[in-house]
């Protein structure tokens, strides 16, 4: 077992971090993993000093490749207000290069600046992943094809570049929502040993405005792993310490427009699936005259915590019906933990549930919490499932439903709060509109058995945003995929499992990290807001300019609805999201 990060702190780090009381998590430096590809480079055709270039947001960089790109200079983005958008800045060299630096400059136009903070630059790091194979199956790192991929987007003032090697530079731009329509420029400095190339950015602000993230009605559910923070910060869990560490972890997630706060009923309901298992949220304890109570604390403070970063539409509790149908509670008298199994529509079942549901919905009322709280369950077959639908029907009715749905069984609970499908499912858009007139959620899921449109380390960044394409070309009132932070034994340099493929397990990394993935999923969110603001104001509209506007945007959407990959996506992005900033 390799240590956690958090003892890997140089003293002199953690006295820093004490003294200046900072909120955000410190790591050491860390060495990207060797690159299997780099006996296989050839860099005889590089010139002799080194090269920087913007590139498309689109491909990602072998680290050992010399790059087949002809220089840019210039990059030109366009973006609503209240929009986030991105670019790419390459870097390579034959010789190595001790110190890279890349500033930018505000963005500004002849109507007035941008705030400083409103670009960002960040070095994009290396990460081990695989390849897709069988998909979900058990995984040695010597069966698979190990490729070193650029994901992680890290914060550092500057980074050393070795001879024959890349290093992206993923360029962020925050527009504020009330930001001047106009075309802003700023310059952009890449110095290399003190020696500088300057290239622009131009960034064209629309007269459209993007709402805030906590508004966007795209309904983005990625589960969160409090105990997989802890683990890795070295950090007592549910401590002051722990909530210090999630807060810029999540504050990304709630940036991003997240609606579903994951917290758990009881023990681990995946029987322990990742790296880490859950850690008990409440705490079941079971008297000397058989009496129940319940520890609410760890429960109580997550929900709140979540909820003042912005992720306060629903809560998913997990799960009545556990994938090995465990439970424990604390035995006051001993004060050991009691393992119980408690199958579906046996004794036991309702002997553990029957109380818990009584005292949890007095605790969900009294908290206020009651309404956007749902009991979930994760693929659990259609038999079990309706034990438990009724069940909570009976004991208590005020709780919502959610499920993931792999079974293509959810035309049997046509109540459920929110039903989440496999996207190798076919749901009736019908369905899905009376469940939305109904106030019902329907979204779609991937995970380590779908190929496309997947997000896993070794994806075309692409994918990400076709995700949410087509989840808008479907009907799907959003999406869900099971790991947000599930991170693997050493998930800054090396996101394999061994079960899944590389990547599935985490979007976004350790010290509140994003991804080219995470920013790229973000970037479709953005889309698929742009297109419901759209086709609300061309419903309005009965004119033939309407009816031909509401014939394009239609026509773009639906070209996303199917489930194998396109060979011609980055351009179909391109042209969709021209036609977005056109209509």
């Amino acid at each position: 077992m390799k240590p956690t990060l958090s003892l890997l702190l140089p003293a002199a780090a953690l006295l820093l971090a004490a003294c200046c009381g900072t909120h955000r998590p410190v790591f050491p430096d860390f060495q990207e993993m060797a690159d299997p590809e780099a006996a296989l480079a050839d860099w005889s055709a590089a010139p002799d000093t080194p090269c920087v270039s913007f590139v498309t947001t689109d491909r990602r960089f072998a680290k050992s490749q010399l790059p087949d790109v002809a220089p840019q200079t210039a990059c030109r983005l366009t973006a609503w207000r209240g929009e986030r958008v991105s670019a790419q800045v390459l870097v390579w060299s034959a010789r190595p290069v001790e110190r890279i630096v890349c500033t930018a400059g505000r963005l500004t136009s002849a109507a007035g600046r941008l705030p400083a903070e409103a670009v960002r630059t960040r070095f994009v790091r290396y990460v081990m992943s695989d390849e897709f194979a069988c998909g979900c199956c058990a995984r040695r790192p010597e069966s698979f094809a190990a490729v070193l991929v650029p994901d992680m987007l890290d914060e550092r003032p500057a980074m050393a570049l070795d001879a024959c090697t890349v290093r992206p530079v993923w360029i962020t731009v925050d527009v504020p929502q009330d930001a001047a329509p106009g075309c802003y420029r700023a310059p952009v400095t890449v110095a290399c040993d003190g020696c500088e190339r300057r290239l622009e950015l131009e960034v064209e602000v629309t007269g459209r405005r993007l709402p805030a993230p906590s508004a966007w009605r795209y309904h983005l559910d990625l589960w969160q792993h409090p105990a997989a923070v802890a683990r890795v910060e070295g950090a007592e869990p549910w401590s002051d310490a722990h909530f210090e560490a999630l807060r810029p972890v999540m504050k990304l997630l709630a940036d991003a427009g997240q609606k579903v706060v994951t917290a758990t009923l009881n023990k681990d309901p995946w029987n322990n699936q990742c790296h880490d298992p859950y850690a008990d949220m409440i705490v079941w304890t079971k008297g000397a005259d058989g009496a129940w109570s319940y520890d609410y604390t760890a429960f109580d403070r997550w929900v709140a915590f979540m909820q003042e970063l912005g992720v306060a539409k629903q809560i998913n509790c997990y799960s009545m019906l556990p994938w090995n149908n465990e439970l424990h509670y604390r035995d006051a008298a001993t004060g050991a933990w009691v393992e119980v199994r408690a199958e579906p529509g046996q004794p036991a079942f309702e002997q553990m549930w029957r109380p818990f549901l009584a005292d949890f919905v007095r605790h969900l009322e009294a908290k206020g919490w009651l309404e956007k709280c749902c009991i979930a369950m994760d693929e659990r077959s259609p038999e079990q499932m309706e034990i438990a639908a009724a069940f909570l029907a009976e004991h208590a009715p005020q709780l919502g439903i959610a499920l993931a749905d792999n079974h293509d069984s959810y035309k049997r609970y046509p109540q459920l709060r929110d039903i989440c499908v496999s996207a190798r499912q076919d749901v009736a858009r019908g369905d899905i509109a009376a469940r939305r007139a109904a106030g019902l959620v329907t979204t779609y899921y991937v995970c380590c058995s779908h190929r496309y449109p997947n997000m896993f380390t070794f994806s075309d960044p692409a994918e990400a945003t076709a995700a949410a394409w087509y989840a808008v070309a479907n009907d799907y009132d959003g999406f869900l995929r099971w790991a947000y932070n599930s991170w693997t034994e050493d998930p800054l340099r090396d996101s394999r499992f061994r079960t899944w493929p590389a990547g599935d397990t985490y979007l976004v990394y350790p010290g509140g990290r994003s991804s080219i993935r995470f920013e790229r999923l973000r970037e479709g969110i953005q889309d698929a807001e742009k297109v419901r603001i759209l086709r609300c104001e061309l419903s309005c509209g009965s004119s033939a300019d309407a009816t031909a506007k509401r014939a394009r945007l239609e026509a773009a959407v639906g070209s996303f609805a199917g489930r194998e990959p396109l060979d011609d996506l980055h351009e179909r992005l391109a042209g969709v999201r021209r036609l977005l900033n056109e209509l």
